[in-house]
């Protein structure tokens, strides 16, 4: 497994959770992941449900990590969408966390911190997908014939490959794969141009001539 350590559960409430649990014990160890065929309560941003049924990813991934980083969440969605291009599809990524094909909603990503540690939580659809009424979703198995555990490990060799490449080549392919620049986002309350990111993690954003950076959950699409 790449030299990862993995848990595996048929189902549990939620990968994120048991990780997150596993830190607050003392007992998280760099590069584990946590894994669940079913989830009983997953869980995205903002502590929205994350439907889990059978047949898709679940996983849980802990790394070292000494500060927050505001990259890494780029790093990660250009992880996920390099795997699923090595399986023949084209994905796209929305910020802040989906990815996307055909505009539909097949992935989803969530980093935690928790003490020494950062907790990278994706799911993916692979052979169901969730109605879900704010957005659209698919699942792998309508765009390519994918099997779990080569995905597991196409994507912690994918995840390992991007977090140790300089971030201007990261921030490059994030540009390449993104949809949503050059479209009008609200930001404190103003609709202001999406233009990219920085070699920071910080989002580029216009308004008219006036140039802004903005970090975390300050914009909506």
């Amino acid at each position: 497994m790449a030299g990862y350590k993995l848990i595996s559960f048929d189902k549990i409430p939620s990968t994120q959770t048991y990780a997150l649990n596993l830190v607050a014990c003392g007992d998280a160890r760099d590069r584990t992941v946590i894994m669940a065929a079913a989830q009983s309560a997953g869980r995205g941003r903002y502590q929205r449900t994350w439907v889990s049924h059978h047949g898709n990813l679940y996983a849980s991934f802990i790394y070292l990590c000494e500060e927050r980083d505001p990259r890494l969440s780029y790093v990660v969605a250009v992880a996920v969408a390099e795997t699923l291009i090595s399986f023949g599809i084209h994905p796209k990524i929305k910020w802040p966390n989906d990815i996307l094909i055909d505009g539909k909603k097949v992935c989803g990503i969530l980093i935690e911190y928790a003490g020494r540690f950062v907790i990278v939580g994706i799911g993916i659809n692979i052979k169901s997908n969730p109605t879900v009424a704010q957005y659209k979703t698919t699942k792998l198995d309508d765009y390519a014939s994918v099997e779990k555990t080569e995905l597991l490990n196409k994507l912690m060799k994918n995840l390992d490959k991007w977090r140790r490449t300089d971030f201007p080549l990261v921030r490059a392919r994030w540009m390449d794969l993104a949809t949503g620049l050059n479209k009008m986002v609200k930001y404190r309350g103003n609709t202001v141009e999406l233009i990219g990111i920085n070699e920071n993690g910080a989002l580029v954003l216009r308004d008219g001539s006036r140039y802004m950076l903005a970090y975390g959950d300050e914009i909506s699409m």
